[in-house]
């Protein structure tokens, strides 16, 4: 009775443990292993590399992808929030702006200080 309701659990287990041992194992087997000098240039989609391969990005493109982040989580909690914006509480709803005027804060703020606004 036991072995009829765990063998199947068994041979998951099994099978969720041989598919990567098995999986390396034909890596090793199929990859090449001649070393060419093709091998050791940088990757350009086919295109002959120009300069070096690090190259340092500036601050400023960060900043932009945190502040997309910040919009981006905003734009989700903005929407459900929305939707569901005649059944809140007044507390949700004034907790909801806060949360949104704390965001804008941030924003702005990042923004002022890359000088992108005059305010």
């Amino acid at each position: 009775m036991l072995l009829d309701d765990y063998l199947p659990i068994a041979i998951y287990i099994v099978i969720a443990l041989a598919i990567p041992v098995i999986a390396f194992w034909l890596n090793d087997l199929f990859r090449p292993t001649r070393h060419t000098a093709l091998k050791g240039e940088t990757y350009e989609c086919g295109e002959v590399p120009i300069g070096e391969a690090q190259v340092q990005f500036h601050f400023q493109f960060y900043m932009y992808a945190i502040i997309f982040v910040v919009f981006d989580v905003i734009t989700v909690f903005l929407l459900i929030w929305a939707l569901n914006f005649d059944a809140l509480a007044e507390e949700a709803k004034i907790i909801m702006l806060a949360f949104f005027s704390l965001m804008l804060v941030g924003a702005f703020y990042a923004l002022k200080k890359e000088d992108k606004i005059w305010i």
